[in-house]
């Protein structure tokens, strides 16, 4: 098999991923995600990246695809003089970046999702960025949607934490990728939390 037939199958694989996986999370019913979205976020709370962090990158949920909700932890994290950060992507280059804001800044994207305005400020640093999966496996491989805006932009915070989180039942025991896919350093459950090295955290 060729790289680009290799590459072609993949992409073919993850396609169908995120079709099976969309439809089993438009099934569930919204109450039960609710539940399992405090338990992510408590989950979050515990984590030592965010316990010792200055600025981190959070995302709003999309409603209506049932992401997971981190709502509560922006409030947590500003309690605690933390900077929150959101996405924002740039109409002309589609570049993402993220910007500080609150969430009543937020702003309706044309791409379906509420992100920072692009006047907001970037932080001069993050220390964590919370990403948004339709698949996780304890690797830290991740599914996304597949425009790539966070496999771009995530190289250019390093070495801030990557944090992947689902819910349980989008945790895989392997997601396909190809050499663009950005790994996360800890995948968050409402059922655990997962080093990419597989140990608990």
């Amino acid at each position: 098999m060729t790289p680009e037939e290799h590459t072609a199958l993949v992409l073919r694989a993850k396609a169908e991923l995120r079709k099976r996986l969309r439809g089993l999370r438009q099934t569930t019913p919204a109450a039960a995600l609710a539940q399992r979205s405090v338990r992510i976020v408590e989950r979050l709370r515990a984590l030592a990246a965010l316990v010792n962090a200055r600025h981190v990158a959070l995302f709003f949920p999309i409603e209506e695809r049932h992401e997971v909700d981190l709502r509560a932890l922006d409030a947590d994290l500003r309690a605690r003089g933390v900077g929150v950060a959101y996405p924002s992507v740039d109409d002309a280059t589609r570049e993402m970046t993220f910007r500080l804001a609150e969430l009543a800044e937020l702003e309706d994207d044309a791409l379906g999702f509420r992100g920072a305005p692009r006047r907001a400020p970037e932080p001069a640093a993050l220390d964590a960025i919370v990403v948004p999966a339709l698949a996780l496996d304890e690797s830290g491989r991740r599914l996304g949607y597949g425009a790539g805006f966070y496999d771009r932009a995530l190289p250019r915070f390093s070495p801030a934490k990557k944090i992947g989180v689902a819910y349980d039942f989008q945790l895989l025991a392997e997601v396909p990728v190809t050499e663009r896919d950005v790994a996360m350093d800890v995948v968050v459950t409402d059922a655990r939390a997962l080093s990419s090295s597989r140990n608990d955290v």
